[in-house]
């Protein structure tokens, strides 16, 4: 089934539900930084958890979600906006140790500190940036921690990795998944402990028996309410805006003195982008476009 966003407000105790399936992504993103298992697993919850952030954004705006941490994994930082449209990049792709399940599974990866930081686009050119040291080591308690702690806003986070079997070979990323819980400022506090609980409980088997059908039938199975109300829908997909006119244009911030150095020195210049791998090359002719282009900008 494609990757997809389903939202929805249990309506007699304003409660909203956020579920995302992510595992095309999720295999797309390890593809495209030929990631080990370790960060692959840890780059399939980053960009799930960017998914259900950018849910909850306003619309045209953007999200960044980035962790930064002691381990050998050094980091991640995922950008997602409201559409589901996301990337992200591990900062070492090449991580594969993970302990034993429980309270030290991701400390082979993350270490023993680090921080959790995110970076909200408020319109208007304005953002807000704010952030929590880790302290679960788990992506999905630290999220509640920042909620807790920076939104003041009690969430309930569930993120999954299973493994799986996919075109009939085993699959470690086999079925990705993740879900929000939140009570609205009216929200029954009571009822939202109540599933949260029950979610904490059920979510992973959930998961294994209905993730196949879709995400909005998972969410069925996991949320049987008679007073659900599914609020919107979206396919998800790991795209990056990068572009050989990006490249140019950023050459250009770099100033006439230094491009002139790349041309003498280098003869062409080469930029690789961190969210999709692509490599780009602006030849000697190029640059040297830029630079009359640039003069005849100052004549």
């Amino acid at each position: 089934m494609a990757d997809e966003l389903v939202s929805g407000l249990l309506k007699e105790t304003d409660l909203r539900v956020v579920l995302v399936t992510a595992s095309e992504l999720a295999r797309r993103a390890r593809e495209l930084h030929h990631s080990a298992p370790a960060s692959a697993s840890l780059m399939a919850e980053a960009l799930t958890a960017g998914a259900l952030m950018g849910s909850l954004q306003k619309s045209d705006s953007r999200i960044n979600l980035q962790l930064e941490c002691d381990g050998p994994l050094r980091g991640l930082f995922v950008d997602a906006d409201t559409t589901g449209v996301l990337r992200g990049y591990a900062k070492n792709p090449l991580v594969s140790h993970l302990g034993a399940e429980g309270e030290y599974h991701w400390r082979p990866a993350l270490g023993n500190k680090g921080f959790l930081s995110v970076l909200r686009d408020l319109g208007g050119g304005e953002y807000y940036r704010s952030a929590v040291e880790l302290e679960a080591f788990d992506l999905a308690k630290d999220l509640q921690h920042y909620f807790t702690t920076s939104d003041q806003l009690p969430t309930r986070v569930y993120l999954t990795v299973l493994p799986g079997v996919v075109d009939g070979a085993p699959e470690p990323l086999g079925t990705v998944a993740g879900m929000f819980l939140q009570p609205l400022p009216d929200g029954d506090q009571e009822a939202f402990q109540a599933l949260g609980d029950r979610l904490a409980r059920d979510f992973e088997s959930a998961v294994k028996a209905h993730a196949a059908q879709g995400a909005a039938a998972l969410l069925k199975a996991l949320v049987p309410q008679p007073d659900l109300e599914v609020m919107s829908r979206y396919p998800l997909s790991f795209t990056c805006s990068c572009s050989k006119e990006r490249v140019k244009r950023a050459l250009v911030t770099m100033g006439r003195a230094e491009l002139e150095d790349i041309l003498a020195n280098e003869g062409e210049a080469k930029a690789d982008c961190h969210f999709c791998t692509t490599h780009y090359v602006v030849t000697g002719e190029e640059i040297r476009e830029i630079l009359a282009a640039m003069a005849q900008a100052t004549s």
